[in-house]
C-alpha cells in the first residue's frame, strides 16, 4: 500500500488552531444550508427531534446520508443508542416548526402534525423530503458527533420550497431571480424567529 493509502482513516496530527469563536462562526454563516428536523425514538418510546441544519449526502451507492450534533446535547444519547432515525427537510412555511425542535426540553412533538414512518420514527407532515435510515456508524470530531445513516426509504414533494438559515436568519429562495442580477438583490428574510442555534441544537 502506498504511503497517500496508509493515511487513509487516520488521524492527522496538527498544530493547534485558536480562532475567535463568533467570528469563525460568523464565516461558517455565510454558507447557506437548508434546515431539518431529525427524529428517532428511545426504547421507552419517547421520541427525540432536533433541528438540524448539518444535513448532507454521504454516498449513492449505498444510500448514505449524515448529520452532526453536538457532544454535549441533551438527545445526543437517544440518537447513539437508537437503530434508526428520519430526517424532515423542512418547506419554507415551516420555520416555527424548526423553533420547536431547536430547544433542548418540553413536549416538542405535542401540536406538530407528523406521522409515524416505516421505521417506526416520526417525520414531520408537509417536509419537502423524508429519509428513514439505519444508524450506519458515527465518528466523534471536536466538539460534534457525526452520524452517518443508510437511507432504507425517502420520499419527496414535487413543489414546494425551502427553508433556508444563512447568516443567522431564516430565509426563502427567490425563484424569479436572474443570475446576473442576483448579485445585488438580497434574498427575502424571513419575519425573524427565535430559537435555532445550529451550534447547539438538541
Amino acid at each position: 500500500m502506498s504511503a497517500a493509502g496508509q493515511k487513509i482513516g487516520q488521524d492527522i496530527m496538527q498544530e493547534p488552531v485558536v480562532f475567535d469563536r463568533r467570528s469563525f462562526r460568523d464565516a461558517l454563516a455565510a454558507f447557506a444550508t437548508g434546515v431539518t428536523v431529525i427524529s428517532t425514538v428511545r426504547d421507552n418510546g419517547e421520541r427525540i427531534g432536533i433541528t438540524a441544519n448539518s444535513f448532507g449526502s454521504v454516498s449513492l451507492d449505498p444510500p448514505l446520508v449524515l448529520f452532526s450534533i453536538a457532544k454535549r446535547a441533551h438527545s445526543l444519547a437517544g440518537f447513539l443508542h437508537a437503530p434508526r432515525f428520519a430526517v424532515s427537510v423542512l418547506a419554507s412555511d415551516q420555520g416555527a416548526v424548526s423553533n420547536r425542535f431547536a430547544v433542548s426540553s418540553g413536549e416538542k412533538w405535542d401540536g406538530t402534525d407528523y406521522s409515524i414512518a416505516e421505521n417506526g420514527c416520526p417525520i414531520i407532515n408537509g417536509a419537502l423530503a423524508s429519509f428513514e435510515c439505519d444508524r450506519h456508524a458515527h465518528h466523534e470530531a471536536g466538539d460534534h458527533v457525526i452520524l452517518i445513516g443508510l437511507v432504507r426509504r425517502f420520499e419527496r414533494l414535487a413543489t414546494g420550497e425551502p427553508l433556508m438559515f444563512f447568516r443567522g436568519s431564516y430565509r426563502a429562495l427567490a425563484p424569479n431571480a436572474e443570475f446576473p442580477d442576483y448579485a445585488g438583490n438580497e434574498p427575502k428574510v424571513l419575519p425573524p424567529l427565535n430559537g435555532f442555534d445550529p451550534w447547539t441544537s438538541g
